[in-house]
């Protein structure tokens, strides 16, 4: 079924993070959307635009039908560096528009009046369907709700059954916002947590399918893992046919560990 703009975020997405060798990133783009993936998630800071627009190109999808998104890095977050790299973005990756851009982190050059009236004009032009940001707390949240026109679609930041995020997930909710999910494997820790394990042999599938199904069976949750092996790819995709029951869902959400993988100096938290 083809991606309708009107459905939100497809549930299950392409994350390309650290997937900079060009020949292999293209080919992953490339692969996942002529499997079936309906969203492709780049940034800035992944030096990998270029490639990622290679893989669109090659695939046998047609552009109004998946969900691309990019995201605006620290350094650029001035209001007309906003502007020219936006455009910069859009040119690595052949195309007009893409479907969401995102403030990648509140840090830096991030001022919200200036930043996000940039982030408004694009939305007015055209070149972006959606404004998102990420690694936003509540407090973030609230600030670009108040200066923005257009509104904030979509928060992404690291999630899994090891960092449930259940605040920014109570927030989402209550405020129609997307939860994209990042690092929602958690960098391979999932393949070690016995509750996910016994999940995983139950269905006879991977703990991976198993962290992916629980965070996309979420409302308002969407999740990007990254995969460049075809077998990932494949592997990961098939999460959306898994569906946990309840007692799984509770043993998920019983779990008593928490790990946070992602944490640079100027995160906000």
């Amino acid at each position: 079924m083809s991606y309708d703009g009107s459905d939100g975020i497809p549930k299950l997405g392409l994350g390309t993070w650290q997937n900079t060798d060009g020949e292999d990133c293209a080919h992953s783009v490339t692969y996942a959307l002529d499997l079936g993936y309906e969203h492709i998630d780049t940034a800035q800071a992944y030096d990998n635009e270029e490639y990622v627009g290679e893989g669109i190109e090659d695939s046998s999808v047609d552009r109004e039908d998946f969900f691309l998104a990019t995201k605006v890095w620290i350094d650029n977050l001035e209001h007309d560096d906003v502007l020219e790299s936006t455009e910069t973005s859009l040119d690595k990756l052949g195309t007009d528009y893409v479907d969401l851009l995102y403030v990648h982190w509140p840090a830096r050059e991030y001022d919200a009046e200036e930043t996000l009236t940039a982030f408004d004009q694009l939305y007015d032009e055209g070149k972006i369907e959606h404004v998102g940001v990420s690694n936003f707390e509540p407090e973030h949240l609230d600030e670009a709700q108040a200066v923005l026109d257009a509104p904030v679609f979509a928060n992404q930041v690291e999630m899994h059954p090891l960092l449930r995020q259940d605040e920014l997930h109570d927030y989402a909710i209550e405020n129609d916002i997307q939860l994209v999910a990042y690092s929602p494997l958690a960098r391979g820790e999932v393949f070690d947590v016995p509750e996910l394990s016994d999940i995983a042999n139950k269905h006879g599938v991977s703990e991976a399918q198993v962290s992916l199904a629980w965070l996309v069976q979420r409302e308002n949750v969407v999740a990007i893992p990254k995969a460049t092996g075809d077998d990932h790819i494949e592997d990961n995709f098939a999460a959306l046919d898994l569906e946990l029951d309840d007692e799984d869902v509770a043993k998920i959400d019983g779990i008593d560990r928490t790990s946070r993988k992602v944490d640079p100096y100027f995160a906000p938290w």
